[in-house]
């Protein structure tokens, strides 16, 4: 562990500001039952351009023919995305986007000027029953395109870019189970580039400021592997399942790293084999937040301005 840590404070590495550990679980409507991943800190400067995080561990459902999940709501002044792991998430909105997305599939809507969506477990889903399991993303805009008008971006699991993830040392010894040790450059696992670039390729995603979204595996435990996040841009480390240790310290699932923004690369090493994380990052926007509810803008003025459109039914017109 001693040259690992060494390693990991080497100039260039992102170093660790702070271990979230997970925190309680809660209900989103009746169909999302969710870690609140960024704790007291959603909403904060400290994670900026990401303003909150919404985990939904794998869950079984029952068929059934409710309709689960939430009904109309509005937004104002941010991006949501949705990640479907495992079963489907039907969304539709005042702007006439309806879809559905299902395993690996992502939904990045730009609520920006205003929306209103629900957002429900499929149909057929629901019909079906099975494990359900996502994640829930907001994103801030900055004030410039806050008004813009909203879009719709539905990104399937097929046109999401992967690249290999590889091992960056020689790894010494066979590990406790006497298998074959991983040596620099051998294959450890994937990452999917939902937004950001990542070895000269680019990300699915179209964003407005620069934002990195990563879903990363990584087959092989006890293995040194590095991801490049560019300097400035704040960083964060979520474990869905297995276990990761960076700079000596354990993150274990539901649990989360901030890293600092100076430096340009995470190291990590798997504890476990086939962990799963999901890897944020993106520029501060360096601007006032102001939020309540649904909406996030600059100033508590907007905030009024934002509740008085969506009771006039001009919000997502």
């Amino acid at each position: 562990m001693a040259s690992s840590l060494a390693a990991a404070s080497k100039p260039g590495f992102k170093v660790i500001k702070q271990i979230l550990p997970s925190p309680p679980q809660h209900w989103v409507g009746d169909g999302f039952h969710v870690y609140p991943v960024f704790h007291n800190l959603a909403f904060s400067q400290e994670l900026s351009p990401w303003l909150m995080f919404d985990y939904g561990a794998p869950k079984t459902f029952p068929p059934t023919t409710k309709r689960l999940g939430v009904g109309q709501h509005p937004h104002r002044g941010f991006e949501t995305i949705t990640i479907a792991f495992q079963g489907e998430v039907e969304h539709g909105d005042s702007v006439g986007n309806r879809g559905v997305i299902g395993s690996g599939d992502v939904q990045w809507m730009t609520a920006a000027r205003g929306i209103i969506h629900e957002e429900f477990h499929s149909t057929e889903f629901a019909k079906k029953g099975g494990k359900f399991e996502m994640a829930q993303l907001w994103l801030n805009l900055p004030a410039s395109h806050k008004m813009d008008a909203p879009r719709y971006q539905p990104i399937l699991s097929k046109d999401i870019p992967s690249i290999p993830l590889h091992a960056v040392q020689e790894k010494e010894t066979t590990d406790n189970k006497g298998e074959e040790a991983k040596q620099c450059g051998d294959l450890v696992g994937s990452i999917r580039l939902i937004a950001g670039s990542q070895g000269g390729t680019d990300g699915a995603a179209n964003t407005f400021t620069p934002v990195e979204l990563f879903d990363v595996t990584i087959e092989s435990p006890n293995v040194p592997c590095e991801i490049e996040i560019p300097s400035g841009h704040n960083a964060v480390v979520f474990v869905r399942r297995g276990a990761v240790e960076i700079q000596g310290q354990s993150v274990e699932p539901q649990g989360v790293a901030l890293l600092h923004p100076d430096g340009t690369t995470i190291r990590m090493t798997a504890l476990e084999k086939d962990t799963q994380l999901l890897i944020l990052g993106g520029e501060p926007i360096n601007e006032p937040i102001a939020a309540r509810g649904p909406f996030v803008m600059n100033t508590q003025e907007e905030l009024r301005e934002a509740m008085m459109d969506f009771r006039s039914g001009r919000l997502g017109q």
